[in-house]
């Protein structure tokens, strides 16, 4: 497969995006903190609180929650894409698993794939651009998997 490195000085457009190419999003470390902190806001669930709790359930430590675990995803996708680009959002998400625990402790590293590009039909000006992307802790595994379409301009059309 091709690679494009996140660190193309230029700004991403619809024109950027070919099927079958794996964008690298980088790598992030989870930090016991940041999962307490996400989860006392967002989703106060034991085994998100506390490590003796994580460490009962089916999780085996403390664990991100699955929304903290699309957050981080989210965050690798802007830092590699999304802010240097033309996006204009996106109409949803069409797919999300949760394959495997995030613990404290892992490194995640994220790619997308582009599945497919299509212009728009009711505004030429922008196009849509379908990812598959996953996060992979560093024993390989993967522990998120995802599917989205994203609606870019054309290059012209950003200037």
């Amino acid at each position: 497969m091709d690679k494009i490195a996140p660190a193309i000085a230029r700004k991403w457009a619809f024109e950027d995006f070919a099927e079958g190419v794996t964008i690298d999003l980088g790598a992030k470390d989870v930090t016991a903190a940041e999962i307490v902190d996400f989860a006392s806001e967002f989703d106060p669930q034991p085994m998100h609180l506390d490590e003796s709790a994580g460490q009962a359930s089916i999780l085996g430590g403390l664990s991100a929650s699955g929304w903290h675990t699309c957050s981080m995803f989210m965050r690798l996708l802007c830092d590699a894409i999304l802010l240097d680009s033309t996006s204009q959002g996106a109409p949803g998400v069409d797919h999300i698993r949760w394959k495997k625990p995030v613990l404290a402790g892992d490194r995640l590293s994220g790619q997308a794939t582009i599945v497919a590009t299509r212009l728009s039909k009711s505004r030429p000006t922008l196009g849509l651009v379908t990812m598959r992307s996953e996060l992979i802790n560093q024993r390989g595994e993967t522990v998120l998997e995802l599917e989205n379409t994203g609606m870019f301009l054309k290059r012209g059309a950003a200037a």
